[in-house]
């Protein structure tokens, strides 16, 4: 049971200290309850954009594919990058929640989006390096950025959803609105820069490299970003202090760059209530959203059994040419992003857990429309289809991700936020692994 704030002793709230000044705090007081809506519109704001920057640089590789496709046509970059990405991902956040209640959050995302923007400066570098030959040694080289981008997405993505998870739900909302514009953002760039160049002489690698350009910058925005700018938001404080007096170790280098130091605050919480010290174990965790943990793996092993590579390879050809796959892929991501603005209706939200599970369940008749569409309809459908992915994808990860954190304290949850990234990651591994099975009899 989460604690109130009012609840929490004098003594416990002396120990934060402002680095301005060496007055005492207390999370009771009227300057504590202003705080906690203080700044709100602006922290939603950062956290869309860091949101944008974990996914941006992952997404702009898979936008690319036309580009990868016809510098490596022999590999299908599509599925591959993405076959090789999800084992680096899933590998380092199982890691990472085995030792979540040790981990400095404020290290483990730094470094993930530190590493978004050096992994995607090497893509630019290795293509200029290179003069946009293709060839296997390249070919590998990108297929090792696309590991150290899983190692990032491990890092900054389950960092973020698990500190947010203790948070305003509507800081999570933006956060995961933020995941899913970076694929319409990427997109509707992809779009203008192939347009952009589509006559000039080697236009296709132009449009990529302006492309992986604004990328790179972006990324490196998200990097100033979090450093300096996050952790100094009023209600972004609130939260974190709000976790601090529940028992969450976590955060306190997050609060320190913040101007707020945390002063064995823990010890003396758990001094007044020894049961403080004790928090649901990981198994347990997982055990009591087993539910929710199942929908999050399935509602993305139907999604990258889908995406991108069937979209990229599979679907025939139609009056659109080479700009049928591109359109596919933004229908996706525009309607993905839309989705995850949804529940802000509260009539729309889905809160039912059965109700969650049998949309989930349910969603898996996508799978022969998508076949019998490609065989027999013409791209208007598949367009329709690929849209309702989409919007399917996006609503159910917001709901399943806001829904499952209520009712745990701050330590807990942000555990659970780290358990269903994993369940996530691990259902992305599996639908790309089984994205090849749409490859069969077709002489690959």
């Amino acid at each position: 049971m989460i604690r109130n704030l009012d609840s929490i002793p004098p003594a416990a709230s002396a120990t934060l200290l402002s680095d301005s000044e060496e007055s005492t705090m207390s999370f009771s007081d009227a300057n504590a309850s202003s705080s906690k809506s203080e700044g709100k519109y602006a922290a939603m704001f950062v956290c869309w954009l860091l949101g944008i920057g974990c996914l941006f640089s992952w997404n702009s590789m898979l936008t690319i594919g036309d580009y990868y496709l016809a510098l490596f046509p022999r590999y299908h970059p599509s599925r591959v990058l993405t076959l090789v990405y999800q084992p680096f991902a899933l590998g380092t956040i199982a890691i990472l929640i085995y030792n979540e209640a040790k981990l400095n959050t404020r290290r483990r995302n730094l470094f993930g989006f530190w590493l978004f923007f050096l992994a995607t400066l090497l893509v630019l570098v290795l293509d200029l390096a290179t003069s946009g030959k293709g060839g296997i040694g390249t070919y590998i080289g990108i297929c090792i950025i696309s590991g150290a981008f899983g190692v990032a997405d491990a890092h900054a993505q389950g960092g973020m959803i698990g500190d947010l998870s203790f948070m305003e739900p509507l800081l999570l909302q933006s956060f995961l609105a933020g995941l899913a514009a970076s694929g319409a953002i990427t997109s509707g760039l992809r779009l203008i820069t192939k347009a952009a160049f589509e006559n000039s002489q080697n236009g296709l690698r132009k449009g990529a490299i302006l492309f992986f350009a604004i990328c790179t910058s972006f990324e490196l925005l998200c990097v100033l970003l979090y450093a300096f700018v996050f952790p100094k938001l009023p209600i972004i404080q609130y939260y974190r202090s709000k976790a601090a007096s529940e028992g969450c170790t976590t955060v306190s280098s997050d609060l320190a760059a913040g101007g707020v130091k945390v002063v064995d605050l823990v010890k003396k919480q758990v001094e007044e209530d020894p049961e403080l010290e004790q928090r649901l174990s990981n198994k347990v965790l997982f055990l009591k959203n087993i539910d929710y943990a199942i929908d999050m793996f399935l509602i993305y092993v139907l999604t990258l059994s889908i995406f991108p590579g069937f979209l990229s390879e599979d679907t025939g050809s139609h009056s659109l040419g080479e700009w049928y796959a591109l359109v596919l892929i933004a229908m996706y991501n525009v309607w993905d992003l839309i989705g995850r603005f949804v529940p802000l209706v509260k009539w729309l939200r889905m809160e039912s857990r059965k109700g969650l599970m049998i949309a989930t369940v349910g969603r898996f008749l996508l799978v022969p429309a998508f076949y019998f569409t490609a065989k027999y309809g013409d791209q208007g459908w598949m367009i329709m289809l690929t849209s309702f992915l989409g919007l399917s994808n996006g609503y159910l990860t917001v709901c399943v991700l806001t829904a499952a954190p209520k009712g745990y304290k701050g330590p807990e949850q942000n555990a659970l936020g780290n358990l269903l990234v994993f369940c996530l990651l691990g259902g992305i591994f599996a639908g790309v692994t089984l994205d090849w099975l749409w490859l069969i009899g077709k002489g690959w």
